[in-house]
């Protein structure tokens, strides 16, 4: 018995030494996990002030070191690879602010968008919530004390706020296009207050103290106010952006030889073509609410009180949406009727000989195009009246690896795609591009030879880039500036405006597309779009990510007057 008790003596004693070594190996592979996805040495001790805070919190509610280690650094691969999964389709990285847009359509998006994607999601999802759950069973260690624990807890609670603190924290949350540091660009954004923003309040990142003195308004160039027709081409942009070459009638949609075209940045990459139309109607940057950009539509409706459409109204323009979407996508048809556009046309909508469920099997840009033309030019047959039509259109939106333009057509620019980038998808993404190059191409010499001597002001302009490009820089092993992948196109066209100048024009942000195209009509600018044209030269092609004073001031401005009301019913509270 002495002999067993002694054995028995030796084993706990064993056993007390080979904990704490338990520990600490598991304590270094969390961290070596930490660096493997972080790959910045300069945020390293800030993400491993993290690891440790959430194992203190684990610690807490656990009782014992090797599960709480254990467990938060599964956590943090865990939210590492979400992240991952995140920037692969939107250029972003996951922070706490992403969380509620579960709630609001995004995961079935991309369920239909990305079934495979979220197929690998949903498997590693049941791995780590097995895994976790082994752990907790089984894996248990000697119990800490619970005075212990607090004072654990309390330790790494002030290491982390100190941390958060910190300028290499405040400067992951503004690095949110960089591909790394996942782990702890999530981790410091639970310190960013912008991120706990009340739902119903919006906020302007962007703004001063002072107001902007506004412009004088403009007068108009030209006694005849022509029809603008403005397009966004969902999921376009310029190949040659990556160096990859494009036929002539391609050439000629992206770069009208008689219009103006340039790059244009956006503020999305993968989805969410509604920040790019808000920005585009109301001359602000999606970006500047933060949080809040995803829910603009939703949030912001009769929240702005300036924007393209009520200008063009108050010159006497009727306004009119058509879009590729069904009216109950999101909140478009009350956004919308909130800034001004009177005349609102979804695709269930459109009359015969149009099908919306046939549509729909592909989106295609022949067919809907050429009743978005029909719509317009009905409309204007015997009507004198300037229109303002914007038409959304849905044909190259990702996935590419599903062929949406049917065999025998097109197959000339898909095998040109192919011989210039061996990959499926670009050669999808370039034929849909091809279909909808020549349907317009089609369709302006409608209008053109329909209606001789009205003038048009068409613009194009693709609303972001689809996550294809992030392969197509993969293949092409390119190094982009974190920026690259927020440039698009625009393009201009004049019909019977004799005092339009075609030509390479100048790097735009699409908070000053609209701007523009009011300059290029030669119609009259009101107090704000003056002054928002004279912020131009100021911001460059930049708008949010300008440091421009007198952008902020003007901000200020559009709030003071209550052409932007920040808090709910506060137009009704004044």
């Amino acid at each position: 018995m002495r002999e067993k008790s002694a054995a028995q003596i030796e084993k706990l004693r064993c056993s007390e030494h080979l904990d704490p070594m338990i520990s600490i190996l598991i304590l270094v592979l969390a961290i070596a996990a930490i660096v493997l996805t972080e790959r910045s040495p300069q945020h390293l001790p800030f993400a491993v002030a993290a690891l440790l805070f959430n194992a203190a919190v684990l610690l807490v509610l656990l009782g014992d070191v090797e599960r709480a280690i254990l467990l938060s650094g599964m956590l943090a691969v865990a939210i590492a690879g979400i992240s991952i999964v995140k920037f692969n389709h939107s250029a972003l990285k996951l922070t706490v602010s992403d969380l509620p847009l579960a709630f609001a359509g995004t995961v079935p998006f991309f369920v239909l968008q990305y079934p495979r994607m979220m197929l690998g999601v949903l498997a590693g999802s049941a791995v780590f919530v097995f895994a976790s759950s082994a752990v907790l069973l089984y894996a248990a260690g000697s119990p800490i004390p619970v005075a212990f624990r607090i004072l654990v807890f309390a330790l790494a609670l002030i290491v982390f706020a100190k941390a958060s603190a910190s300028k290499g924290a405040t400067s992951l949350r503004l690095n949110l296009t960089q591909g790394r540091c996942f782990y702890a660009t999530f981790m410091a954004s639970l310190g960013d207050p912008t991120c706990w923003r009340q739902f119903g309040e919006l906020a302007l990142s962007d703004i001063a103290n002072e107001r902007l003195p506004l412009r004088e308004a403009t007068p108009a160039r030209s006694a005849c106010s022509p029809d603008i027709i403005v397009i966004q081409h969902e999921s376009v942009f310029d190949p040659r952006i990556f160096g990859l070459p494009v036929e002539p009638v391609v050439e000629s949609f992206l770069s009208p030889p008689d219009g103006e075209f340039g790059r244009l940045n956006v503020d999305i990459f993968g989805g969410g073509s509604w920040q790019s139309e808000f920005s585009l109607l109301t001359g602000l940057s999606s970006a500047s609410f933060g949080s809040s950009a995803y829910y603009l539509f939703k949030k912001g409706a009769g929240r702005f009180h300036s924007s393209l459409p009520r200008s063009l109204a108050s010159l006497g323009y009727k306004t009119t949406l058509i879009s590729s979407c069904r009216r109950g996508f999101l909140s478009y048809d009350k956004f919308y009727g909130s800034i001004g556009i009177d005349e609102r046309i979804f695709v269930d909508e459109l009359p015969p000989p149009f099908d919306a469920q046939r549509f729909e099997t592909t989106n295609s840009d022949a067919m809907f195009l050429d009743a978005v033309i029909d719509a317009h030019t009905r409309g204007i047959a015997d009507d004198p009246t300037p229109r303002f039509l914007y038409a959304l259109t849905n044909f190259n939106h990702g996935p590419h690896d599903r062929q949406l333009v049917p065999s025998g057509q097109f197959e000339r620019e898909r095998a040109f795609a192919t011989a210039s980038l061996p990959d499926a998808g670009y050669a999808e993404y370039y034929t849909r591009l091809a279909e909808t190059a020549s349907t317009w191409q089609t369709l302006r010499a409608r209008l053109a030879s329909s209606f001789p001597e009205r003038p048009f002001l068409i613009v194009h302009y693709g609303d972001h880039q689809p996550v294809l490009t992030k392969q197509i820089d993969r293949q092409l092993k390119r190094s982009g500036d974190g920026r690259s992948q927020f440039g698009t196109f625009y393009a201009i066209e004049a019909l019977n405006i004799p005092h339009f100048s075609p030509g390479i024009g100048a790097d735009l942000d699409i908070a000053f597309l609209g701007t523009v195209a009011l300059q290029r009509a030669g119609i009259a600018l009101d107090p704000i779009f003056a002054t928002r044209a004279s912020l131009l030269d100021d911001c460059g092609e930049a708008y949010f990510a300008s440091a421009s004073e007198r952008k902020r001031r003007f901000h200020r401005t559009l709030v003071d007057l209550g052409l932007i009301d920040l808090m709910p019913n506060a137009r009704q509270a004044r």
